[in-house]
């Protein structure tokens, strides 16, 4: 048993990021402590007032779109302990330890990029055609739940079939209860075209995958 514990040990601690095992993740991780901790004890306006600078909604989409892109995912909605920002830590060592720092940012930011534009191209486009009111240009869009939806895709398909299943199957009926909900339709239906994102990166990933 003595024995064994060291080893348990250091693989409990590879789910962890690290500088070394897994450094976009450790980074990432970092900058977003720093902001979440900023958002909560930080002064209320400023950090109202980043926050709606940091929004992808349509408005700052179309003025400063690469700004809003990468700002947005700097913060955690709901904050450090929430399921996200938890997820986060797990989803991605995993993810990056399996394929490397560059690509498992390059998922990321692909399923955050193209599920942010797809929800949000479409009500800019209804408001042009006068079926939606123009204050639906204007609303407080920032996180990282679409470029980690986009990573739990990517990584699921990297795990052996019955985890991968078992995976697939629980987030998926997470997402469809938060789409039976209708609390946030356009974040809602994001989600899961962020894990589609993720799952279409599999042929890709296949080929680079290395030993975790």
């Amino acid at each position: 048993m003595p024995a064994r514990t060291p080893a348990r040990w250091r693989r409990a601690a590879r789910l962890l990021p690290t500088p070394t095992g897994a450094p976009f993740t450790f980074g990432y991780t970092l900058v977003l402590v720093a902001t979440s901790l900023f958002a909560e004890y930080g002064d209320p306006d400023t950090v109202a007032q980043l926050l709606r600078a940091s929004s992808t909604d349509v408005a700052h989409l179309t003025r400063t779109p690469l700004l809003v892109l990468v700002a947005s995912a700097l913060w955690v909605a709901g904050g450090l302990f929430s399921p996200y920002a938890i997820g986060f830590v797990f989803v991605l060592t995993a993810l990056e330890r399996r394929i490397g720092a560059w690509r498992a940012a390059a998922v990321f930011l692909v399923g955050h990029v193209v599920a942010t534009l797809a929800t949000e191209v479409p009500v800019g486009l209804s408001v042009l055609a006068g079926h939606l009111p123009d204050s639906s240009l204007h609303r407080l869009d920032y996180g990282i739940s679409f470029g980690l939806m986009a990573s739990v895709g990517a990584l699921a398909g990297l795990l052996a079939p019955v985890a991968r299943g078992v995976v697939l199957a629980w987030v998926s009926v997470m997402l469809l209860q938060d789409l039976v909900a209708f609390e946030d339709p356009l974040t809602d239906w994001g989600h899961p075209l962020a894990l589609l994102i993720g799952v279409g990166c599999w042929p890709l990933l296949r080929r680079t995958v290395r030993r975790a």
